[in-house]
């Protein structure tokens, strides 16, 4: 019997859509966690929902909510293998559960075609409501409990509905585990960044063509005293509620410039850009001088970049970003084929490399869409003048494709985790 048919009878329905409620679905994640299930999620929200509430009556609303509540689950019966579960996340919120066997770039296409199957129009008495659903995507962590899961699928839908031209966000990172709550966090990360709680850990970056060490990335850790190791994603969400991401993200450049600064002369530093950076005027200046104090020269640097740190003002990236090229920087597009691909961005910036987001990595050697997908990418990329970095290499077949397509270079758990700095240079220096 599959899980929506058996949901627990001690816990209520809502009376609109009815669904099991919220309750009813942390219940039913934490047994299935208990159990050591991988379990997909997402968490589905109806922007600007308020409005037709406003505009049509509460009654289309409810109305509204009960059509969809029965679209997902049709969708989820004729489209979810094994179990799954629908349920109501309150106002215009559903959960979609399921512990069917299942890739990322497959849960994300599951995503899109039910995201498709809540917008088609819905027919009322003389009017048609058109929704505009959105979608948090989770791929549950090893020993995360089900508040932190849907902690972090929350706070990922929250970003998201700010974007309004992007339907699809990956609640990515590390999971926090509970104890303390968001405004002592946000205090702690004050005292963090005064402290020695923020690490910088590299993942190392390999040359597609003989599997040569060419370079890492920087990525942050935060060592919490009383919760553990807290990854970027959940940091920098702290960070954003504090109001402290660009303090913190000159904070992790610093650590990131000093660390790698040892490193031997041929390899490169990556090092991502947040939106914050790119918001302020004076963003490349302070960068050039802060690379200039910690003794790194910018021609061994490679700056990353996400669509999302450009949605705001490509104009003003655009402007700070040739400073910085102007000094000898390269720039990367990060997660390249994760968002919407604007390719007015090959136009506007001055990119020397793109960046593929793992989701077009993952099929690659059991599906030949996939392989025509990054066939055709890195062609384009070629006609650019464009190097291609894969990310996300996990398996030996992985890398060989990616590098027979042309790609320059890749990282992934295949060869190396991230690692700390000390980790890193002997590494670097091993043999």
């Amino acid at each position: 019997m599959n899980a929506a048919a058996e949901v627990d009878t001690e816990l209520t329905r809502d009376a609109v859509t009815g669904l099991p409620g919220r309750d009813a679905a942390r219940v039913r994640l934490a047994r299935w966690l208990g159990k050591g299930r991988q379990v997909h999620a997402m968490l589905i929200g109806l922007r600007r929902f308020d409005a037709v509430n406003l505009a049509y009556g509460s009654s289309a609303g409810d109305a509204a909510l009960a059509e969809v509540a029965q679209r997902l689950k049709q969708f989820a019966a004729s489209a979810l293998d094994g179990n799954w579960l629908v349920a109501r996340s309150g106002g215009g919120q559903f959960l979609v559960l399921s512990t069917e066997p299942c890739s990322r770039e497959g849960w994300q296409l599951a995503a899109a075609q039910l995201l498709d199957v809540v917008a088609r129009p819905i027919a009322g008495q003389g009017s048609t409501l058109r929704l505009s659903p959105r979608a948090a995507l989770i791929r549950g962590l090893a020993e995360e409990d089900a508040d932190s899961l849907l902690d972090r699928l929350g706070q990922a839908l929250s970003r998201l509905m700010t974007h309004p031209g992007r339907r699809l966000l990956w609640a990515d990172g590390e999971a926090t585990r509970a104890g303390r709550s968001a405004v002592q966090l946000e205090a702690d990360l004050l005292r963090a960044l005064d402290g020695d709680e923020i690490e910088v850990v590299y993942q190392p970056q390999f040359a597609c063509a003989d599997d040569r060490l060419v370079g890492g990335e920087a990525l942050a850790r935060w060592n919490h005293p009383k919760l553990g190791r807290i990854g970027a994603a959940a940091l920098f969400g702290i960070a954003e509620r504090a109001d402290h991401v660009a303090q913190l993200s000159t904070h992790i450049a610093r650590l990131a410039l000093t660390g790698a600064r040892r490193w031997p002369m041929d390899l490169r530093l990556s090092l991502n850009v947040t939106p914050s950076d790119l918001a302020s005027g004076n963003f490349a200046t302070d960068f050039i001088a802060l690379a200039d104090a910690c003794q790194f020269p910018l021609w061994r640097l490679t700056l990353e970049v996400t669509e999302q740190v450009l949605l705001a003002d490509v104009a003003q990236a655009a402007r700070m970003l040739d400073v910085l090229t102007a000094k000898g920087a390269r720039i990367a597009l990060d997660d390249f084929g994760a968002g919407f691909c604007n390719f007015r961005y090959l136009k506007l910036l001055p990119l020397h490399t793109l960046k593929l987001d793992r989701s077009m990595i993952d099929g690659i050697a059991g599906d030949p869409r996939d392989l025509a997908v990054l066939r055709a990418i890195v062609a384009m990329a070629r006609a650019l003048e464009l190097k291609v970095v894969a990310e996300g290499i996990e398996s030996e077949a992985q890398r060989a494709l990616a590098a027979a397509e042309g790609c320059s270079s890749y990282q992934g758990f295949l060869r190396a985790k991230p690692m700390a700095a000390d980790q890193f240079i002997a590494f670097a220096t091993a043999g």
